[in-house]
């Protein structure tokens, strides 16, 4: 029996989630979580097998979240399920150890087959993500990378929010961070992309398929 902890904010999509994995024999839901904090909690308390893990949760991002589920217990596969494209976030998942990344738009087929596999130790990966995780592979440590993947987890969440129009404000709220310390995060992610102001970096982020 796979047993398996829902960690998504919207109510609506646990609930859904919940019904579609508990159709099958094999696939158990022994705990829900909204917050970043309730996951690591429940992480701490429950026994599970697979995290199904939301990347955007409203206090912490997925990504951070990972690296706690990690050292909290190593040994525990995560799936993420994301709204964002695979060019996002799903090879910086990977890197950071999750089992799996899938797209919230996937097929309820494959999003079965993507937890029984990840559930059962093994790793999800779709053809159009192998064939960037080779890309990368094949170019080698010393090569040199697209600027946004030279970005820090936090630089490119603050960068997608951006692209996406969000005042400095707005993005602070999000992060739970200071105002001050998103403009410097712009500034630091400007100046590592070599661009002049926001526009650009809009521009870029559409350009490179980084939002949608």
């Amino acid at each position: 029996m796979i047993r398996v902890i829902l960690a998504d904010d919207h109510l609506l999509i646990r609930q859904g989630l919940r019904r579609l994995l508990e159709d099958a024999r094999d696939i158990e839901v022994v705990g829900e979580a909204s917050t970043g904090h309730e996951t690591l909690g429940l992480i701490a308390r429950k026994s599970c097998s697979l995290l199904l893990l939301d990347i955007s949760l409203p206090d912490r991002s997925g990504l951070d979240i990972l690296k706690d589920v990690h050292a909290l217990k190593p040994r525990l596969p995560v799936l993420i399920l994301s709204v964002h494209p695979e060019e996002q976030y799903a090879i910086r998942a990977i890197r950071a150890g999750a089992s799996g990344y899938l797209m919230k738009a996937a097929a309820a087929d494959e999003l079965l087959e993507a937890v029984r596999r990840t559930g059962g130790g093994g790793k999800y990966i779709t053809p159009r993500l192998a064939e960037k995780l080779a890309e990368t592979f094949q170019e080698g440590p010393g090569a040199e990378r697209p600027p946004h993947e030279q970005l820090s987890d936090r630089e490119f969440e603050v960068l997608e929010r951006i692209a996406t129009g969000l005042s400095i404000a707005d993005i602070a709220s999000a992060l739970k961070l200071s105002p001050k310390t998103i403009s410097t995060y712009r500034t630091r992610i400007l100046q590592k992309m070599k661009l002049k102001n926001s526009a650009e970096l809009m521009h870029y982020a559409f350009e490179h398929g980084l939002v949608t």
